[in-house]
């Protein structure tokens, strides 16, 4: 069955960097789209940035020139790097694939002093 999971997250103070990953399993990973999204405390999820199985990525304007999306086929792997990590960057982040809504169970990123 399809399994997403996602590592990485910690604490990290303002200015900082994080990279998170995300494994999957289950599926022909080369072929599916995937996603990271976040929910911050009090706030509905919302999607951070995506890749297409042949690369092309999409990001919301909040991490627009800080965070970077990119996929290792031979790893299964989708990874998220996060630099210039402010406070409001705040929040669980969860791996998605988008055909078939899967999601993993997601990783905390707390950004404080």
């Amino acid at each position: 069955q399809v399994q997403l999971v996602e590592s990485g997250g910690g604490l990290v103070q303002p200015g900082g960097s994080l990279k998170l990953s995300c494994v999957a399993s289950g599926f022909t990973f080369s072929t599916y789209a995937m996603s990271w999204y976040r929910q911050a405390p009090g706030k509905e999820r919302e999607l951070v940035a995506d890749i297409s199985s042949r690369g092309r990525t999409n990001y919301a304007d909040s991490v627009k020139g800080r965070f970077t999306i990119s996929r290792d086929n031979a790893k299964n792997t989708v990874l998220l790097e996060m630099n210039s990590l402010k406070p409001e960057d705040t929040a669980v982040y969860y791996c998605k694939r988008p055909s078939g809504g899967y999601w993993g169970k997601g990783t905390l990123v707390t950004v404080s002093p």
